[in-house]
C-alpha cells in the first residue's frame, strides 16, 4: 500500500520514532535502517524493510525503483513524507532520503551452522555500536560466517549500529547468547577458539590456526574475564611497537582476522 504522511502527530511518524528506543524494538520486533546503499544491501540478501518511508522531492535513482517494487510486490507499506517528518523519525538533522522498518532476524546460536565458513568473530560485551558496526564489516570482509555477542553487549538493532554495520548487518549471520550457553555450544562440535591475550600466548603470526575458527574479542575497557581467556583453545599476542599499550577491540579483531585467513589460505 502507498500513501502519504504530512503531520508530526500521525500515529505511524510515532511508531517510527518509538523504534529507536530498545525497549519498543524489543517490544515490537522491528529495527530501523537508513540510506538507499543499506537498503539494497538488504534487498540484494533477500530481505525487503515491511515499510519503506521515503521523502517527498528525492531524486529519482533506479534502485529506489526497484526497491519500493518489491516491496509493494510483497504486501508492505510505501509512505512518502516531508524531510522535516524524516529527520523526526531518525533522528538526525541530515537525514538520508529513505529508510526502512524490517523484521529483527533470529539470533539464536541455534541458528548457527558453525562450518558455513572458515571464522566466525565474537564480541563480549561490546558496548560501543559503532565497535559492533566495524566488527560486522570486519566479518563481511574476510568471508566471516558473521558475529557472535556475548553477554551484555550493545543492541545490534540499534540506528546507530545499523547505521554503521554500512549493510553487512544484513550479509552476516548475527547471534547473542551468554557465556554459559556460548562455551558449551561450542564445545559440541568442531571450532577453536582464539583470543589475543598476555597469558601463556604465542605469537599471533604463525600460530596453529584451525578452521572453523572463532576469534574472539573483549570489552572496550577491560578486556576479556580471565576464565573466558584460559577457555581459549589459542591464544595469541600481537607486538605493540609504540606507546599504546592495546588496540581498540575491534581493530584488534580485524587484525587477528585477517591474519587467521592469511594461515587457513595457505
Amino acid at each position: 500500500m502507498r500513501r502519504q504522511i504530512t503531520g508530526f502527530s500521525n500515529p505511524t511518524v510515532k511508531f517510527l520514532k518509538s523504534l529507536r528506543d530498545k525497549k519498543h524494538r524489543r517490544r515490537e520486533g522491528k529495527f530501523l535502517a537508513e540510506g538507499l546503499r543499506l537498503l539494497t544491501d538488504a534487498r540484494e540478501c533477500g530481505r525487503l524493510p515491511e515499510m519503506l518511508v521515503m521523502a517527498q522531492g528525492r531524486e529519482a535513482h533506479p534502485l529506489l525503483s526497484a526497491l519500493e517494487a518489491d516491496v509493494l510486490a510483497a504486501g508492505g507499506d510505501v509512505v512518502e513524507t516531508s524531510e522535516d517528518i524524516l529527520s523526526k523519525i531518525t533522528g538526525k538533522d541530515n537525514p538520508q532520503a529513505v529508510c526502512g522498518v524490517f523484521a529483527e532476524f533470529d539470533t539464536s546460536l541455534a541458528g548457527v551452522d558453525r562450518h558455513a565458513a572458515p571464522l566466525w568473530l565474537v564480541a563480549q560485551a561490546m558496548r560501543d555500536p559503532g565497535n559492533l558496526g566495524t566488527m560486522l564489516r570486519t566479518a563481511d570482509a574476510v568471508g566471516a560466517g558473521g558475529l557472535i555477542l556475548l553477554d551484555d553487549s550493545v543492541d545490534p538493532f540499534s540506528v546507530e549500529a545499523v547505521r554503521a554495520s554500512m549493510g553487512a548487518i544484513f550479509t552476516q549471520k548475527l547471534a547473542v547468547a551468554r557465556w554459559d550457553e556460548f562455551l558449551p555450544w561450542l564445545r559440541g562440535g568442531e571450532g577453536q577458539l582464539v583470543a589475543a591475550s598476555l597469558r601463556e600466548a604465542v605469537p599471533y603470526r604463525g600460530a596453529p590456526y584451525a578452521a572453523p575458527c572463532f576469534i574472539m574479542v573483549g570489552n572496550e575497557s577491560r578486556g576479556l574475564p580471565e576464565d573466558y581467556e584460559m577457555a581459549c583453545d589459542l591464544r595469541v599476542t600481537m607486538p605493540m611497537k609504540g606507546r599504546a599499550d592495546s588496540l581498540n577491540a575491534a581493530v584488534a579483531g580485524a587484525v587477528l582476522a585477517y591474519e587467521v585467513l592469511a594461515a587457513l589460505e595457505a
